[in-house]
């Protein structure tokens, strides 16, 4: 789920114009300090290099509980030029001919949206077609078409990728299984590599811990110590399992673990290996399929889904499925060769077997969008095609990663 809060926003600005870095300030109803954004990545290329300034003409009141006032993490899609249908009706006219399945007054309008990925709260979306926005004259730098199609691509694999690291890392905070200093992963593991069994329970040990750490953020609000939650959330998680507590010996030896892979990556940002370099940047072809069908989706689908539906409209649901999908193939495909290390394929399994689920869910949303005819039915017919053909390469990928594990290393 992602917090949608663009009703009560009063006023902001996104500034991009340093390269890789998005910051700004949103003002909302109820709150005199403004949310602080400090984000990681660029706008699409209409506000790439520029500062945007937004006002709401009818702010509202709303339930931001557990908003933190400071969003650090990575931008997602930031754009100001997504078109998007006006409705020239009131809202309970429109909900009425909708609902009556008759035509409605409309324009074409330019929609602000802006998206991101926080540690505190998830993903986070302002959209809206009515807001006031105002383009600062002052440029700093231009993208490219082909900058700008690598950063969308880069914005597909935010959600899995930022998350998934958000995970691990707490993962390795609980000691669940991490090497220290002097021993690679398999020395550490017995020779053994994680099974899929394995990795179920450490994800979805990882997703109760982020839920429950989630939930306390939201019922303390803006006054939560994000630090002092996670440590008391490790601590409870470790009486849970009835772990035993680290031995002098043990937290010495973890803590110059720590310490020397931060110094490593320390200096990894420092001085990039070129060849690591250009490993990060492989992208899978099926994760590159998946990107390119939901960039087709989003762009087909603009008539079919009503200015003000939620994200449970059939035609929204197909679209945001597939979307989720290509994040979960991003996140398990992207960034290193193929086949990966043995000892990476049961994290990599329950990652395809994610997007394997977001696309069955896909395929019952073509399906309500067929029965109630929201589309036009050749298209679904060819979407279809391509979903359950993106499926069965999953598939396949999935029975390669299993019969790596089973010969092990």
């Amino acid at each position: 789920m992602a917090w949608r809060i663009d009703e009560s926003v009063i006023r902001g600005e996104i500034d991009n114009r340093t390269r890789d870095r998005v910051t700004g300030r949103i003002w909302f109803v109820g709150r005199v300090e403004p949310v602080e954004l400090d984000l990681a990545g660029n706008a699409w290329r209409d506000l790439a290099g520029r500062r945007l300034e937004f006002v709401n003409p009818d702010p509202q009141p709303g339930d931001l509980k557990g908003l933190a006032v400071r969003q650090s993490g990575v931008i997602g899609d930031c754009t100001a030029s997504r078109k998007v249908k006006v409705p020239e009706v009131s809202r309970e006219e429109f909900m009425r001919l909708y609902e009556e399945r008759k035509p409605f007054p409309w324009h074409w309008g330019n929609s602000l949206y802006l998206e991101w990925f926080s540690t505190p709260n998830g993903r986070v979306v302002i959209e809206s077609a009515s807001y006031r926005l105002t383009v600062a004259p002052d440029i700093t730098w231009e993208m490219s078409e082909a900058e700008e199609e690598s950063q969308r691509r880069a914005n597909a694999e935010a959600m899995g990728n930022f998350f998934g690291r958000a995970a691990e890392a707490l993962a390795q905070e609980a000691g669940n299984g991490d090497a220290p200093a002097g021993k690679d992963s398999a020395e550490w593991a017995g020779e053994k590599p994680l099974s899929e069994a394995e990795a179920e329970k450490m994800h979805a040990d990882s997703d109760r811990l982020s839920d429950r750490i989630q939930a306390r953020l939201d019922r303390e609000g803006d006054d939560a110590d994000y630090e002092k939650i996670l440590e008391e959330e490790l601590e409870r998680r470790a009486r849970e399992r009835g772990d035993e507590p680290l031995t002098p010996e043990q937290e010495a030896e973890r803590a110059a673990w720590l310490e020397e892979m931060n110094r490593i990556a320390e200096e990894a940002v420092e001085d990039p290996d070129p060849e690591i370099e250009a490993e990060i940047d492989i992208t899978h072809p099926l994760a590159e399929r998946t990107h390119e069908l939901s960039f087709r989706l989003m762009n087909d689908t603009e008539d079919w889904i009503p200015a003000d539906a939620s994200a449970e409209h059939p035609v929204a649901d197909l679209s945001n499925q597939v979307m989720s999908a290509g994040a979960k193939l991003a996140g398990a495909l992207n960034g290193h060769s193929w086949p990966p290390p043995v000892d990476f394929c049961a994290h990599n399994i329950v990652r395809l077997k994610r997007a394997r689920g977001y696309l069955d869910d896909a395929l019952l949303a073509a399906e309500v969008c067929g029965q109630e005819k929201l589309v036009d039915v050749a298209w679904l017919a060819e979407v279809q095609q391509e979903i359950n053909a993106i499926g069965r390469e999953c598939d396949l990928l999935i029975g390669e990663l299993r019969a790596m594990l089973e010969r092990g290393f």
